[in-house]
């Protein structure tokens, strides 16, 4: 009975891990439901209506640099090109942000352009920044602020399929993305996370005490024993498409010391759901929801 009660304590403290805020509010994108997606204006939104993380996807350029981009290439959802006119959906891909330098990306507008599926989003003149760019904007506010330190979580937008065409291979992406964390000295605020597991696999080898928080898709129906047998190890987070998401999902990962964060709950009725559930957090593209 003392053994099964000392157990209870442990396992209570390692899943609420007093590194990670108690419950995370994380901005998708920034705050993609109020301003244009992966940009400064975004991150600057989300951080006055109170996230806890800030959540952003990371993508390199020819000239190596590393900016925020959903997608390795200009999506047509959202830009603008040089000479005013909307980018296509047939031509977007061929926008290839790995085949562009960064002053390239700059000539290229993502914030004017009307959202299609986000009709609340405001329009502003915008550009893809560098990740530097944005972490020194953030850390600026909150020491002009006085306010609370807010984590960063990335995503590395690597595919097996598109090695070294829109993307470095995961080894090489990984050490260009933590160069920019080591330099900003955040590390310890910093969540990796990634749908392609190889990325998250050379985290855990060559940088062991990173946070890494596994994303899954929608569509992805295996289970969390086959998801982390896949992986090869327990991650920080197990972060799923929130329809995915069940008591017993959530049991089963605080039992593994994992915390569970599901994407993208943007509802007041689905973020009632997932606190039932007992996540440790959601990420939403309105964080103005949840307070």
């Amino acid at each position: 009975m003392l053994v099964a009660l000392i157990f209870a304590c442990h396992a209570s403290k390692k899943v609420s891990d007093p590194l990670l805020p108690a419950f995370d509010i994380e901005g998708h994108r920034g705050c993609r439901g109020l301003m244009p997606e992966n940009t400064i204006p975004a991150m600057m939104k989300a951080l006055e209506l109170g996230v806890t993380t800030l959540e952003m996807d990371a993508v390199i350029t020819k000239d190596k640099q590393v900016i925020l981009s959903h997608e390795p290439f200009f999506n047509h959802e959202i830009t603008t090109t040089p000479d005013g006119k909307y980018v296509t959906e047939q031509d977007e891909r061929n926008l290839n942000i790995y085949h562009m330098t960064y002053a390239q990306t700059q000539t290229y507008d993502v914030g004017l352009k009307p959202h299609p599926r986000f009709p609340n989003q405001r329009r502003l003149k915008a550009t893809k920044p560098l990740l530097r760019e944005v972490i020194d904007n953030v850390e600026a506010y909150q020491k002009l602020k006085g306010v609370q330190h807010v984590f960063y979580n990335i995503e590395t937008k690597t595919d097996p399929g598109t090695d070294n065409t829109y993307h470095p291979a995961p080894e090489e992406f990984v050490n260009m993305l933590m160069k920019v964390v080591n330099a900003a000295k955040i590390n310890n605020r910093v969540i990796i996370q990634s749908f392609d597991f190889r990325t998250l696999q050379v985290l855990h080898k060559k940088y062991p005490t990173m946070k890494t928080a596994a994303l899954i898709e929608d569509f992805d129906k295996r289970s969390l024993e086959e998801h982390l047998k896949d992986l090869g190890f327990v991650p920080t987070i197990y972060s799923p498409a929130y329809s995915l998401v069940t008591k017993e999902l959530v049991e089963k990962c605080h039992e593994r010391y994992i915390k569970v964060i599901p994407w993208t709950v943007n509802d007041k009725d689905a973020i009632a759901q997932m606190k039932a559930t007992g996540v440790d957090g959601i990420i939403t593209d309105y964080p103005d929801l949840v307070k």
